[in-house]
């Protein structure tokens, strides 16, 4: 690899400089958006090889190209790893995101105007859930369901009395911005009660659920989605898991219903990830970024932070700004922390009266520094820099002294590779 960089370097050295000052604010900053993760040095190797040089549009086997007889083996390798991973019936990991991941199962099972129940964006779902903007809602009929006013947990029930009423084909579970358990068998219960089936989007907590860490929704729900980055700690993609019966559907809906030629390269990447998931090792790593992200809530809370829903189960936390002082906003404490060497990003919380640029939360997530080597002790140090900045309201001072703090323990604990 080093030798392709020196080429980089001679021949673009302005992308090679900007990747230079990204990879040097990645080492040099303490990253906790819940939605990033740093690839191990393998699955960055097979996401930059050759393999990005092959068109092969089609399945192994049923390709419209030649010369696949290598990607179909790469393709196979990564469907095997993700089907033993997971323990689900087949799977399709051609999905470039995980947006087009839920696209193809809309494709599959839905037609346009079709009723479909998901969860509320601004109580933790995701653009793809229906968001009017997004392609989703512009296609499909979407109805919400959220989380109680008291415990800012899922109501089952809203969702329950929905899915009566508007007899929706498809209900779509699972979260961005949600830090309790999902409750994948009573969703299922209430979609098969009114006729729909489940999509689950496991995208944040992929990681947790194939180590038995979160409850798993591929027994129940027809459909399972997710990234292979975050908890997972892939390539930047997405990928499939349905029961045996939807596979063609599945697989016809991706290509050529939603895409063409796969991304051989990151399909590699794809199943470096799952190899390296299936590890006894990775089960500790999705432990201690429960662990980490539990003695972060618990270290906040201590701070006088009000945290959505009390605290806890995953990798992530949402913070209520507005009790720890009225005026804060998302957008103001994202900018200092980030000025501090602590990157989250800003987030409404449910039933947030502010906009989505300003919020009156933020997210703060642990699957990255976990990678790094982090423990509980260093989330409690950081709960107190961020204490420290909030306190000050920015002061350039603390800022700087914190900086200085950030850069040192950054040193310590460098990305792995």
């Amino acid at each position: 690899m080093l030798g392709y960089w020196k080429y980089l370097e001679k021949s673009d050295p302005e992308i090679y400089s900007m990747i230079q000052k990204e990879e040097h604010r990645q080492q040099s900053m303490l990253g906790m958006i819940a939605s990033e993760n740093h690839a191990s040095p393998a699955v960055l190797v097979a996401a930059g090889s050759c393999l990005t040089n092959k068109y092969a549009e089609g399945l192994p086997g049923k390709r419209y190209y030649g010369g696949c007889e290598h990607v179909d083996e790469v393709e196979e390798l990564a469907i095997e790893r993700c089907k033993e991973l997971f323990g689900c019936e087949h799977a399709n990991v051609q999905p470039h995101s995980g947006t087009q991941a839920n696209m193809a199962v809309y494709f599959s099972q839905l037609e346009p105007g079709d009723n479909v129940l998901a969860m509320n964006l601004s109580h933790g779902g995701h653009l793809s859930h229906g968001f009017n903007i997004n392609f989703s809602g512009k296609l499909y009929n979407f109805f919400s369901y959220g989380v109680k006013r008291d415990s800012e947990t899922i109501d089952y029930d809203q969702m329950s009395e929905l899915a009566k009423e508007h007899k929706p084909k498809l209900i779509v579970c699972g979260a961005s911005a949600y830090p309790r358990t999902i409750n994948f068998e009573k969703i299922v219960q209430i979609a098969h009660e009114n006729g729909a089936r489940v999509l689950a989007d496991i995208a944040h907590i992929a990681g947790l659920v194939c180590t038995g860490l979160h409850p798993d929704p591929i027994p129940s729900c027809e459909f399972v989605t997710s990234t292979t980055h975050k908890t997972l700690r892939g390539p930047r993609a997405g990928t499939i898991m349905c029961k045996k019966e939807y596979t063609k559907t599945i697989n016809s809906a991706v290509f050529p219903g939603m895409q063409g030629g796969p991304l051989c390269h990151v399909i590699a990447a794809k199943a470096v990830a799952f190899a390296e998931a299936i590890r006894p090792d990775f089960k500790e790593y999705a432990k201690q970024i429960i662990n980490n992200c539990q003695a972060l809530a618990e270290a906040l809370l201590s701070k006088g932070f009000r945290l959505c829903t009390g605290g806890t189960d995953n990798h992530l936390v949402l913070v209520d700004l507005r009790s720890y002082n009225e005026k804060l906003t998302g957008a103001q404490v994202e900018t200092w922390l980030h000025d501090a060497g602590i990157v989250v990003n800003k987030n409404l919380i449910p039933y947030d009266t502010r906009k989505a640029t300003e919020t009156s939360g933020v997210r703060i997530g642990t699957p990255a520094l976990t990678t790094r080597g982090m423990k509980e002790s260093h989330m409690e140090q950081i709960a107190e820099w961020i204490d420290l900045v909030l306190a000050s309201e920015g002061d350039e001072k603390v800022v700087s002294n914190i900086r200085n703090d950030t850069i040192a323990l950054c040193r310590q604990y460098p990305i792995p590779g």
